[in-house]
């Protein structure tokens, strides 16, 4: 039977001197390129989330995709 994978792989095209600057880091202390991107992902990650799914939403709002309630409606619907 096949072990699971823990983990995946991604591709990422960098700019040329976004790619020295990570390149040198990574000689200079002798870590993996991929610690200091997974580093990155994850002290980063969730800000861009919180940013990008709540303009996602945002727009869902305006387009009359999602409904917005008052704190009343709010406690109604859920029993508060």
């Amino acid at each position: 039977m096949l072990e699971k994978k823990t983990s995946r792989v991604v591709t990422v095209k960098l700019p040329h001197e976004m790619f020295e600057r990570l390149d040198r880091l990574s000689k200079e202390t002798k870590r993996p390129k991929a610690f200091f991107m997974k580093l990155l992902l994850e002290e980063h990650l969730e800000e861009l989330e919180d940013i990008y799914l709540a303009e996602a939403t945002i727009e869902a709002v305006r387009a009359g995709k999602e409904k917005l309630y008052t704190l009343e409606e709010a406690e109604e619907k859920f029993g508060l």
